[in-house]
């Protein structure tokens, strides 16, 4: 019987496969839809770039002349602020870090206010209608239904003395005149200690008068302290355990 010869297997090579170039157009919409970041408006308190990044501290005020404007703060891209010279990446990442806070409304101490004067914010110790069950009766230094806050108000004798900064009698004493804490803003990030002390990060007493204190612009009022190693990690803590017996 005489044996078929096996049919001649036909080989299909695969076609290549065509990768469709990346849709650049949708990227382009992307772009164009991106959500416009909001740019919020000065304070008193921090009027201008060279002050944001002086109370974010950090040394990021020594690149303030690479930042031209306030918008430009809000606006620029990490690399745009590389490119700018803002180095090292640490330091872009936390000012970014620091005006998202900002533009959200998060700030440090201070930034809310609005009584500011060169510089320096006024604070008081003021007392103020209660109907909290606490306040109900008189207390040292407080009458019945009233409690204790701490007000910002126009600065008078809190501003150094000398030049225009304060209005100074013959005698050598600044004039304080009246203070009208009706409507004052009340502040955050304060407590008062002794009845008529004023306590808190950056606050100075003014010296002379009970219950005033100052609160003024300076390097690293607001800055958010980096972390560090106590003592070199855990086989360096073995070591001193070892060398303690």
């Amino acid at each position: 019987m005489a044996l078929k010869r096996p049919s001649t297997l036909l080989l299909h090579w695969p076609s290549p496969i065509h990768t469709p170039p990346p849709n650049t157009t949708t990227r382009a919409l992307h772009r164009l839809h991106a959500p416009t970041l909001r740019t919020p408006r000065p304070t008193p308190f921090v009027p201008d770039v060279p002050t944001f990044l002086t109370l974010i501290g950090r040394n990021l005020a020594s690149h303030a002349a690479k930042i031209p404007s306030w918008e430009a703060l809000f606006t620029l891209s990490s690399l745009q602020l590389r490119e700018a010279g803002v180095e090292p990446a640490r330091a872009r990442r936390y000012l970014l870090w620091w005006r998202e806070r900002f533009r959200n409304g998060i700030t440090g101490i201070g930034g809310e206010l609005g009584e500011v004067r060169d510089g320096v914010a006024e604070l008081r110790v003021v007392e103020v209608e209660s109907r909290r069950k606490g306040d109900r009766q008189a207390m040292l230094g407080k009458g019945a239904g009233m409690r204790r806050v701490v007000v910002n108000v126009p600065a008078s004798v809190a501003l150094p003395v000398g030049g225009s900064k304060a209005t100074v009698e013959a005698g050598g004493k600044v004039d304080v005149g009246s203070v009208d804490v009706e409507g004052a803003q009340v502040v955050a990030g304060v407590r008062i200690l002794a009845a008529n002390t004023i306590a808190g990060t950056g606050v100075e007493a003014v010296k002379g008068h009970q219950g005033v204190a100052r609160l003024r612009v300076k390097s690293g009022l607001w800055e958010e302290r980096r972390g560090h190693k106590v003592d070199g990690g855990e086989r360096r803590k073995e070591e001193e355990r070892k060398m303690a017996r």
